[in-house]
């Protein structure tokens, strides 16, 4: 069953966010022992820690482990029962005296800023891939990594395939093929490994739908120069990759993590001005390719995501037109050229 009403706070909408399905329990249920999730801090870590520690046996421990820059984060994760640790990723002795659990979710990695600082890019998203590759060998590791390691597609190939070559454009991206390639070595050397392509994660906060609906609300044009995306609801990608933990293989198992849709921008644009009251303007036009991957296989590992796009649509208008809180920090999903 999907989840229909609307979250009405950051209470609820938390809660939604790591409400773990019955796979997630199988799961961790089957795989077992406790559970260390580094870069946990950011936009999607702490609802997927909480998701795994709501899940998993009480027995067993959940760790988060990150910088922890905004200390209500780490306030939040204790009191709902995930034990944290303040540490840089970056720092080898950091990395060597971190817990020595059977599993691990690794989301540490750097985005925006790449232009500006591209080697803190490689230093965040290989270098700490590096350590952390040689600090868990032999275990079972799920390794977020990006659609932006793709090529653009044309728009109605149904996005690029696991199988398909990969294409990075810009230092962000090929600094995440570079992870990619160091955790694919650490499972040719008999660690369990499962590399998750995300784009793009959906909370009510954030993300492109957020992005589009802001954008709106304050009378900005909609850029349409990269005019097709995908979408999923943050809490599926949480349940999903979480899920992955019991496809992890040697050598290791990629799977694009995203909705199942090719999605027209200009299309998503009208659906939110008719929520929002708003008409929406644009400016450019869209190009016959995108960023774009294709979900087929994660939908029949796992099924459809529960949170369909026209409910999505609904809970984010409703969510901007009763002024819930927004995080400010952009998707920058327009962006072509790889410059983040």
């Amino acid at each position: 069953m999907g989840v229909e009403s609307a979250p009405t706070s950051e209470a609820d909408l938390d809660e939604r966010l790591s409400r773990p399905t019955e796979g997630v329990i199988e799961v961790l249920q089957q795989q077992g022992g406790d559970l260390l999730l580094l870069g946990a801090g950011g936009k999607m870590g702490p609802s997927l820690a909480r998701m795994a520690r709501r899940a998993l046996d009480p027995r067993h421990r959940v760790v988060a482990v990150s910088r922890f820059s905004d200390p209500t984060a780490k306030t939040a994760l204790e009191a709902s029962g995930v034990e944290t640790i303040a540490a840089d990723l970056s720092d080898p002795a950091a990395v060597r005296a971190l817990p020595d659990f059977p599993s691990i979710i690794h989301m540490a990695g750097q985005k925006f800023g790449t232009s500006a600082a591209p080697h803190t890019t490689w230093l965040m998203n290989a270098g700490v891939a590096a350590l952390v590759s040689a600090r868990f060998s032999g275990r079972r590791l799920v390794v977020f990594s990006t659609g932006n390691v793709y090529p653009l597609v044309p728009i109605g190939s149904g996005g690029a395939r696991e199988s398909d070559p990969v294409g990075p454009v810009g230092e962000y991206a090929r600094s995440c093929l570079t992870r990619e390639r160091l955790f694919e070595t650490a499972a040719a050397a008999g660690s369990r490994v499962a590399i998750v392509r995300l784009n793009y994660a959906n909370d009510l906060r954030y993300g492109v739908l957020v992005d589009t609906a802001r954008r709106l609300w304050s009378g900005e044009p909609i850029p349409l120069t990269m005019g097709h995306v995908n979408v999923i609801w943050q809490g599926d990608a949480n349940a999903r990759a979480l899920q992955c933990l019991g496809i992890a293989g040697s050598p290791a198992t990629v799977l694009n993590l995203t909705g199942p849709e090719t999605l027209s921008v200009r299309r998503l644009a009208e659906e939110l001005g008719l929520r929002l009251g708003r008409p929406p303007r644009f400016e450019g036009t869209e190009a016959p390719d995108a960023l774009l991957s294709n979900a087929a296989r994660s939908v029949e590992l796992f099924g459809p995501p529960t949170v369909a796009l026209p409910t999505l649509l609904d809970w984010v208008a409703g969510w901007l037109l009763q002024g819930g809180r927004l995080l400010g920090k952009p998707t920058h999903f327009e962006e072509r050229a790889g410059r983040f």
